[in-house]
């Protein structure tokens, strides 16, 4: 259900754009659709996820400084301003804190089910922010040299099939690594046993 809702604006965007060939009406029926679609998901869940707030500001933001300099390269940012953001948060959490946010992220998601050694989760999240970097690059490379049209297409179908694929071959990635890590991680934790139970009087 959420993940319909996540991307109904869109699509509400790509079909007004298509009926009406007007950039600044579709701008208005995204804003509007992210607003109903805040509303929506706290009327559902009582939350608003911090991702859905961040990117929904921006649509609201951008599209109205767009619609008032009467630019739409403005609103065309959006994306790639939201996943450098990304890219960026992803990239420092190498860094900062007990683990990285991938690792955080999936844990929560799969309910530990999915278990790597933190090299390999490290590898994993640095994964996802050059995804982030090079979606967010291609974004206003489309935007910057191809026909409105194109860049309204490329929104809808080019970022999705990206993310749907990079999402596939991560998959592979994991299956190829879970079996290892995890054997790894039970023999780590049976010698920490062992040694906790020799260690007792």
């Amino acid at each position: 259900m959420q993940a319909l809702l996540d991307f109904l604006p869109v699509i509400a965007f790509a079909v007004t754009y298509w009926v009406t060939k007007d950039f600044n009406t579709a701008i208005l029926v995204i804003m509007a659709a992210v607003g109903i679609q805040v509303i929506v998901t706290f009327a559902l869940t009582r939350t608003v996820p911090k991702m859905l707030l961040i990117s929904a500001a921006l649509v609201i933001v951008l599209g109205g400084i767009s619609l008032l300099l009467k630019n739409d390269l403005v609103f065309k940012w959006k994306p790639t301003v939201l996943n450098w953001a990304f890219a960026l948060v992803f990239l420092g959490s190498q860094f900062i804190g007990a683990k990285p946010i991938i690792q955080r992220i999936m844990e929560a998601v799969a309910k530990n089910e999915i278990q790597l050694i933190p090299a390999h989760w490290r590898t994993l999240n640095l994964m996802w922010a050059v995804f982030f970097t090079i979606s967010g690059a291609a974004n206003i490379y489309v935007a910057y040299n191809f026909e409105e049209a194109v860049w309204v297409n490329f929104k809808l179908f080019g970022l999705l099939g990206f993310t749907l694929v990079f999402m596939v071959l991560q998959a592979i990635w994991i299956s190829k690594r879970v079996p290892e890590d995890q054997a790894l991680i039970s023999g780590a934790q049976a010698n920490e046993d062992s040694d906790s139970d020799e260690s007792k009087p």
